[in-house]
């Protein structure tokens, strides 16, 4: 009869071994935080396999000492005291050994240090200790406490199960070592990222600055024909001089050509030179933008308002890199990278017949598109500090904004971009007669909410004027024509509404 119960209770026994080993390999597998793992993998070894106590040491390679790094049956005070170094105790000495170690009564072990203080009495507790190796290095120590009974023994079988869990346990360590490992690199390249994709004059630490950032690291050092896209102020004249002053061309020329700004009959001048007598008022031979650029980098700026009777030449640039001058037959070898920008929609240009598709082909090899202010808000704050410190120190001011008038800038639309928040706050510390600027004090521009009209085939409102004038009327009716309270309304002031009313000779209704 005792047989049968002896064998039926060993059955059980293997089962919950495998069981805690099973549950154990999934502990392991749920994620990469060691510390909630590791408790859990105790937790499973306390509740399946009936260990009073235990604990996983692991081997700080900077100190020298092995740590608690999760424990079972342990208070937070004494798990804190739980530290050996090499050598020191049984669990010094297993990791110094790399051997298992099995102390059947701690109590009679004069090597037991007993460091943590858990066991008060210590008389009847055994203890076994395996190194947690991978390979041959030791990465730490699993510790458990037990109470044998004479029906029950079972020391090998422990020491079984324990080193197989520390081989599991030894395996976690060192993918999560990897894992770390990695996260520390990424984490390490994000910052670098963070401080080499800053370019010079040019403010930005959101996502999509960041990736304007990286793409001009990317394209500068190539020969490429570079193409900027984006609203008018973005900046795509600060991205050009940075791909020209980051390529191997740093040290030749920039030149910049705003081909909107020249009158058209000039425009071939202007870019290819002319010679002498070539048309009146050409007392001299002259070079043009794309000889200036020689060995360096011409910038185009709104490329989509070039006239179709000059893209033909523009593109016989690109693809040979010579012209003549305007009166020469003498053809002109240059050696630039030409750079575009525009703020229009090329391809529907390209649709309409109004610009070459070849030309669109060429420009377009790299295209950049630089984002407008009201997608990369995050960067709206560091912009104002940045022109607010700028501005303040060539006016000797110390101008700063109140919490109402910040709350404005950054709900805004900023239809002009950059630039308009350039402009208007070196018209604010100019122009503002404290040293603290107030929602009262900014444009009415800012202090209304623009207009925004939901059908497409309506008549799109974009004359800031008629935005001032449609916002006053309405903030007017809403308070009886009352203009002291219009204005609070509105966040501007009385004298303000009142210039504005004039202006746009809105006329004065009676109070119904």
């Amino acid at each position: 009869m005792k047989s049968a119960v002896h064998k039926t209770s060993l059955v059980v026994r293997k089962n919950r071994e495998l069981t805690a080993i099973l549950e154990v390999s999934k502990v392991l597998t749920t994620s990469f935080n060691l510390d909630k793992n590791l408790s859990s993998v105790m937790s499973t070894l306390g509740s399946l396999l009936e260990m009073q106590r235990g604990c996983v040491f692991l081997l700080d390679r900077l100190s020298g000492e092995l740590r608690i790094v999760a424990a079972h049956g342990l208070a937070k005070h004494n798990i804190e005291r739980g530290k050996y170094r090499i050598g020191e105790g049984i669990v010094g000495r297993v990791l110094e050994k790399k051997t298992p170690m099995v102390i059947p009564n701690i109590g009679k072990e004069p090597l037991f240090l007993n460091r943590t203080g858990s066991r008060p009495e210590k008389d009847g507790i055994s203890f076994l200790c395996v190194p947690i190796q991978f390979k041959n290095e030791v990465l730490g120590v699993l510790s458990v406490d037990r109470i044998y009974s004479k029906e029950l023994g079972g020391v090998d079988d422990d020491l079984r199960v324990l080193e197989i869990v520390s081989s599991l346990i030894a395996q976690f360590v060192k993918l999560w070592e990897s894992y770390e490992k990695v996260e520390k690199e990424k984490e390490n390249l994000k910052r670098e990222l963070k401080g080499k994709y800053s370019i010079e004059n040019i403010i930005g630490q959101s996502d999509r600055m960041q990736e304007v950032f990286e793409a001009v690291y990317r394209v500068a050092p190539s020969k490429a024909t570079v193409l900027l896209r984006g609203e008018s102020g973005t900046g795509k004249e600060l991205v050009a001089k940075a791909i020209h002053y980051m390529s191997p061309r740093s040290k030749g020329p920039f030149v910049k050509f705003n081909c909107a700004s020249i009158p058209e009959g000039l425009l071939e001048s202007e870019l290819f030179g002319h010679e002498k007598g070539a048309f009146t008022g050409a007392v001299s031979s002259r070079k043009g933008k794309f000889e200036l650029a020689h060995k360096g980098t011409i910038f185009l700026d709104e490329i989509g308002d070039l006239p179709t009777t000059l893209q033909p030449k523009i593109l016989r640039v690109l693809q040979e890199r010579e012209f003549e001058r305007v009166g020469s037959e003498k053809t002109i070898k240059v050696d630039v990278r030409i750079i575009t920008a525009t703020s229009r929609n090329l391809e529907h240009l390209v649709s309409q017949g109004k610009f070459r598709e070849d030309l669109y082909y060429r420009l377009n090899v790299i295209p950049l598109f630089l984002p407008p202010l009201r997608e990369r808000g995050e960067d709206i704050p560091i912009l104002i500090d940045h022109f607010l410190e700028k501005f303040n120190r060539e006016n000797n001011r110390s101008v700063v904004f109140d919490k109402n008038a910040l709350r404005i800038f950054l709900n805004y639309n900023w239809p002009g971009n950059v630039r308009e928040l350039e402009n208007t706050i070196e018209r604010l510390v100019i122009m503002s007669a404290s040293d603290k600027i107030t929602a009262a004090d900014l444009p009415v521009s800012l202090s209304i909410r623009r207009l925004k009209t939901p059908d497409k085939s309506a008549s799109l409102i974009t004359n800031v004027e008629e935005i001032e004038k449609a916002n006053i009327i309405d903030a007017l009716e809403k308070t009886g024509w009352v203009q002291a309270r219009a204005a609070r309304l509105l966040g501007i002031t009385p004298r303000q509404i009142g210039y504005k009313i004039k202006k746009y000779e809105i006329a004065e209704r009676a109070v119904q």
